[in-house]
């Protein structure tokens, strides 16, 4: 399986540019951490996972140090320059093997049934073509292979829909990456052929306000046999 990683020195063209939300976005994830939680979230989404790991979106790699040490190999893809950037040096850090590329979801450049699992954090919101995307993933699943998920979407009355379809419409995507608040992980990933295991509907922050953002999933997916 050829692979061009982020330390090569041969970075291919950024398929996701948004450096000033890559900055805002890498000092509010430390925070969350510890302040909202995330850190046990990344822990029960990667609990009991084992051999070879695609992570999809992998921002600055906060899911690296939570990774357990039957995992044999992580490739993370991360479009973003800067982010891929501190997650090649949160992958120094890493205690399992790392290796972070460029690429998008839509197009991953790696090979089919290549993995036993995949990775999708906070990751789905923000990709062009959903469909697109989870088709690779299953591409790149070997059958039966499992999917492990935290994932922001819809959520709260009809009010806050609305709310959500209005921001999505105007101003969210701009301000925040490409992000969308309204999208329907659950439903996007049974569209396209996973099978939904067991998921935990997760706020966040957990004790705070309930925003546009808040209303999380966290669970696992498999390819079927």
């Amino acid at each position: 399986m050829a692979l061009r990683t982020a330390g090569s020195g041969k970075v291919s063209r950024d398929a996701v540019h948004h450096p000033l939300f890559a900055r805002f976005y890498a000092r509010i994830s430390v925070n969350a951490e510890t302040k909202m939680g995330m850190a046990g979230v990344r822990d029960r989404m990667l609990a009991g996972l084992s051999g070879r790991v695609i992570e999809i979106g992998a921002g600055n790699g906060l899911n690296f140090a939570h990774y357990p040490s039957a995992v044999s190999e992580v490739v993370a893809i991360e479009p973003e320059r800067l982010l891929r950037t501190l997650a090649v040096e949160s992958a120094l850090r890493a205690e399992v093997p790392v290796d972070v590329v460029p690429g998008a979801a839509e197009a991953l450049p790696v090979k089919s049934e290549a993995f036993d699992a995949v990775v999708l954090s906070l990751v789905l919101c923000s990709v062009r073509d959903v469909p697109r995307a989870l088709g690779e993933v299953r591409r790149v699943l070997r059958p039966g292979g499992v999917v492990r998920f935290f994932e922001h979407g819809r959520g709260g009355g009809r009010a806050m829909l609305l709310t959500q379809r209005a921001l999505d419409r105007t101003v969210w995507p701009l301000v925040s990456g490409g992000c969308h608040v309204a999208r329907d992980p659950l439903g996007s990933l049974r569209t396209a052929g996973f099978e939904l295991g067991p998921v935990r509907r997760v706020m966040m922050p957990e004790n705070g306000p309930a925003l546009p953002s808040s209303y999380c999933v966290l669970g696992t997916a498999w390819r079927p046999q």
